[in-house]
């Protein structure tokens, strides 16, 4: 049984749970990686006020967050970005957690008209525990993340040691395969 189909199983069933079973650790939540990202208005506002509707989210509790960092844009030319990574403990299916980033992102003004255009808020889900699930909508781990300095220098600080399941590379060894040249540490940290 996969960790969907656990997952599925446990919340179909939640209520008949009585023993600690395969179903049953699923209670515990499973861990994820999420990256933000903003480069229009006060980005290290609309960021840390994304980081506490996260954490008023039912299903969502933030382990870990890291440092802000100041990054170059990726795609047409914009203002640079200020990014970071957070480690949530989830209760909720990874397609779920999908759907809700996407609504705090909208409820923080993101606009989709442009590909790797400037964004409010930006919200990648990364990793889900070890999954690795290609659907049309979703892709875990997210498909470009090993190739991006903005994803996992921040992510390195929190989560050096959590695998990446395709590659088999913790993430502190992806790091040192990626240019961070464009990644600084924001100083209003």
């Amino acid at each position: 049984m996969d960790l969907a189909e656990k997952y599925t199983a446990w919340y179909r069933y939640k209520d008949q749970i009585t023993s600690m079973d395969e179903t049953a650790e699923i209670a515990m939540g499973v861990g994820a990686a999420i990256a933000l990202g903003s480069n229009i208005g006060d980005s290290r506002l609309i960021l840390d006020a994304a980081i506490a509707t996260l954490a008023k989210t039912p299903g969502i509790f933030i382990e870990a967050q890291s440092h802000w960092y100041i990054t170059k844009a990726v795609g047409p030319p914009q203002p640079d970005y200020l990014n970071g990574c957070a480690i949530l403990r989830i209760f909720m299916l990874p397609h779920l957690l999908l759907e809700t980033l996407l609504a705090i992102e909208q409820k923080f003004g993101r606009v989709r008209q442009q590909r790797w255009g400037p964004r409010t808020l930006d919200l990648d889900l990364l990793l889900y525990d070890d999954l690795i699930l290609h659907t049309p909508n979703l892709q875990i781990p997210h498909p470009r993340m090993r190739e991006r300095a903005f994803v996992l220098v921040p992510l390195a600080e929190i989560a050096p040691n959590w695998v990446e399941p395709v590659s088999g590379c913790v993430i502190k060894e992806l790091v040192k395969d990626v240019d961070c040249s464009d990644v600084h540490l924001f100083m209003g940290n």
